[in-house]
């Protein structure tokens, strides 16, 4: 943080509206290089979305322009800040949905216009790679693994905006297997908090499921196959309240050991690129799962790195990571380089554009 020259406070709002939560930061980065997280309100589209298994993107887009209003103007009133001390907008303009990227853009962009401030724009991805820079000073460069709803890879962190895919899923991620483990078993959308409960009580050894890809050599993930075999095991069983605990906690069990044997193999490609890599981040909202969080907490251990997550609030998706990515690209690129109101909003935008596409797919994720 040393790096920054400004001679007086500098406070961003963060913007974010990529799938199905809005929400929306105030932070503020102080003259002495310390920051300080104001606010972070999120509405959550859960009600909305529940009845259909899964997020309807028109639903979600017209969800965002309802409440995006209210929900700046409640961040920046928790914050303690008046409209008039926000310095920058920063906002989420990828990957994601385009109806919600839309939203999000065009309101960040009236904002910035409306105030004369600047608008920065924001790879959604590389916000959660960085988030846990909010709360703790992580040295690059660190090995992450981003596990989220819509990606599963283990990223090479160079420096900011030097970012290297070494691991990545080939078909499903690990937050999609939850859902659709969740929806196979009865127990609901969204799937990651609903396994995650139901398995606390059951026996993870109860049913045997397959860990696609375990013991390779390469630090890439496959879940469809694991999530194939539970639907399959499923269909034999008198699914009782008693029966889905067994099968959630062996299901969460399985994914546990892919991550721990995938992220094995990442660690050690990092110190590979780098003998010095010492830290490990685990980001996305994936990372809010207790035993996920302690299984790779053991590895980074027996690694001797060090791990970090940011708190479970930050892991899934928020506008604070938003406004703290502004924040970096400030402190690294300077204001005037990062103001881009023409930025248009992507429903792609790879971390690592030279990484190879993965099967049928046109270019990277």
């Amino acid at each position: 943080m040393n790096n920054f020259s400004s001679d007086s406070n500098f406070t961003v709002l963060g913007i974010e509206t990529t799938c199905d939560e809005t929400a929306a930061s105030v932070v503020t980065l102080y003259k002495d290089g310390k920051t300080k997280l104001h606010s972070n309100i999120i509405h959550s589209q859960y009600k909305e979305h529940s009845k259909y298994g899964g997020i309807v993107p028109e639903i979600a887009a017209r969800s965002h322009l309802n409440n995006i209003s209210f929900i700046v103007s409640k961040a920046i009133e928790a914050s303690d800040n008046d409209v008039n001390s926000i310095d920058a907008v920063a906002v989420s303009c990828g990957p994601g949905l385009i109806g919600g990227l839309l939203v999000g853009s065009l309101f960040g962009k009236a904002y910035a216009l409306s105030k004369k401030i600047p608008f920065i724009p924001i790879n959604h991805l590389e916000a959660h790679v960085l988030s846990p820079r909010l709360f703790e000073k992580i040295d690059f460069p660190y090995l992450a693994l981003l596990v989220s709803g819509g990606h599963t890879q283990l990223l090479y962190v160079e420096d900011f905006g030097k970012i290297r895919r070494i691991g990545t899923t080939l078909d499903d991620s690990v937050g999609e297997a939850f859902d659709k483990a969740s929806i196979i078993l009865g127990l609901g959308w969204p799937g990651g908090k609903n396994i995650e409960i139901a398995a606390k009580m059951g026996n993870p050894d109860s049913f045997s499921l397959p860990r696609p890809m375990i013991n390779r050599n390469n630090a890439d993930f496959s879940l469809s196959g694991l999530k194939t075999a539970l639907f399959r095991l499923a269909q034999k069983q008198n699914l009782t309240r008693e029966v889905k605990s067994d099968l959630a906690a062996s299901f969460q069990f399985a994914v546990a050991d892919i991550l721990e044997d995938r992220c094995k193999n990442g660690l050690s490609s990092a110190r590979e690129i780098n003998s010095v890599c010492k830290n490990f981040v685990v980001a996305g909202g994936v990372a809010a799962n207790k035993v996920i969080r302690q299984r790779l907490k053991d590895l980074s251990n027996n690694k001797n790195f060090n791990i970090y997550y940011p708190p479970i609030e930050i892991c899934t998706d928020n506008a604070a990571m938003i406004a703290w990515n502004g924040i970096e690209k400030i402190m690294k690129y300077g204001i005037k380089n990062v103001d881009n109101s023409e930025f248009e909003p992507r429903t792609r935008w790879p971390l690592d554009p030279d990484a190879q596409p993965i099967r049928n797919a046109k270019e990277a994720r």
